[in-house]
């Protein structure tokens, strides 16, 4: 059995190993759109400002050998085909696959005109990350313009200030991180940004990237424009499946995938960004891109290539900001059908209750009981008297757990 693996990503990586666990003959071949060995794209911003390779190369420089995976770098899938079981390199070279995993992941969104032009950088791969950290070493970057305020922007935005850039976030909503953070919670982070140098312009729509021969500028819907040394967008991504077109392999925004994570067609897979995978919550397909996500459905892809039935539980939402100077943590749903909250000053946690179970949280400045809070959601336990609790910053702690929850 030959096994092809599109994506050296961590969904990629993990699939990799976790079928390494129980079967060290069976060939693999990772196809790698980039010249590094497999990274943790979460480490990055650590990487950059500590110099540390360890985190970044969470799987050590050496997991190819250790795996013993034959992968091809720094090349593009042009085509899959089914019928032949065949993947075609952009340079012409066909492999042969008995099983397919696509772990291919996803790419910058930026729904702006002029999103093509030259100069315009982002953070979605450590090749597009050492770019723009590479001008910005070399003083050529004293000024940075992001378009767009989620996770992935103000992250950006966190790492140049500290690397002494001037920086400039526009954000269309009227908060930060809109998609995940309630006003509430949302203005506690964009306090804190500012704080750190950051400027924010909320409720201002970026209209394009604009120049001619290379990006100059970004117009606003207001007609008037920004310019800087570094642009860099952070609109958002979109899975990578631009190369199964004419494959006969079901996608929708992101591929479509059954309980095991088998695609529409026989013997394909696929895991990571790249997948529309029901929410763990809600029963909903949804493209959740996380760190997270990518891996434990990768351990599913894999367990179920070596024979052992594995069933998916389903993709959760969640994410965090680690350089902000204070904790943050979005999990799950933004709002329920009750809410407990507690707040002090910056601190505020709050859980969203439907149903009598836990639906989603957000805390800030204090993220004690995080896993608490979670193992209570995906459980979906009852409550049993002591939701009130939920949002107390010693809920989960000492004789709270022993007795009001796992009693």
């Amino acid at each position: 059995m030959r096994i092809v693996i599109i994506g050296a990503g961590p969904a990629g990586i993990t699939v990799a190993e976790t079928i390494r666990r129980f079967d060290r003959s069976v060939p693999i071949t990772i196809i790698s759109a980039e010249s590094f060995p497999p990274y943790s794209p979460p480490a990055m911003a650590d990487h950059f400002l500590t110099g540390r390779d360890e985190p970044l190369f969470w799987k050590g420089r050496d997991v190819a050998d250790r795996l013993a995976l034959d992968v091809r770098e720094a090349t593009l899938v042009r085509a899959v085909r089914l019928a032949a079981k065949e993947v075609e390199l952009v340079d012409g070279t066909v492999l042969a696959w008995d099983r397919l995993v696509i772990a291919s992941g996803s790419g910058l969104y930026a729904p702006l005109e002029g999103n093509d032009l030259p100069g315009i950088h982002d953070f979605k791969s450590l090749r597009a990350a050492r770019a723009l950290l590479g001008r910005v070493r070399a003083g050529e970057v004293r000024t940075a313009l992001i378009v767009g305020a989620g996770f992935i922007g103000m992250e950006i935005a966190l790492l140049l200030a500290d690397l002494g850039v001037q920086v400039t976030i526009v954000e269309l909503q009227d908060r930060v991180i809109p998609r995940m953070l309630d006003v509430e919670t949302a203005a506690i982070v964009a306090r804190q940004a500012r704080s750190r140098g950051v400027e924010l312009r909320l409720g201002t729509e970026a209209k394009a990237f604009i120049g001619s021969t290379a990006v100059d500028g970004v117009l606003l819907a207001d007609g008037d424009a920004l310019t800087a040394d570094a642009y860099i967008a952070a609109t958002g991504v979109r899975p990578h499946t631009e190369f199964l077109q004419g494959s006969g392999i079901e996608t929708a925004w992101g591929l479509r995938v059954d309980d095991h994570l088998r695609t529409s067609a026989a013997d394909v897979w696929a895991a990571g960004d790249v997948v529309e995978a029901p929410d763990r919550l809600t029963g909903e397909p949804y493209v959740h891109a996380i760190f997270p996500n990518a891996v434990s459905q990768a351990e599913v892809v894999g367990r179920n290539l070596v024979g052992l039935d594995t069933v998916y539980p389903g993709a959760e939402s969640m994410n965090s900001l680690k350089h902000l100077g204070l904790p943050v943590m979005a999990v799950g749903a933004p709002s329920g059908d009750e809410e407990f909250r507690w707040r002090s000053g910056d601190v505020v946690r709050k859980v969203f209750v439907s149903d009598g179970r836990i639906v989603g949280f957000r805390l800030a400045g204090d993220i004690r009981a995080g896993g608490v809070l979670h193992s209570l959601m995906v459980s979906g336990r009852s409550l049993r008297g002591f939701a009130h609790r939920l949002a107390d910053p010693g809920f989960g702690i000492g004789e709270v757990v022993g007795r009001a929850i796992f009693a």
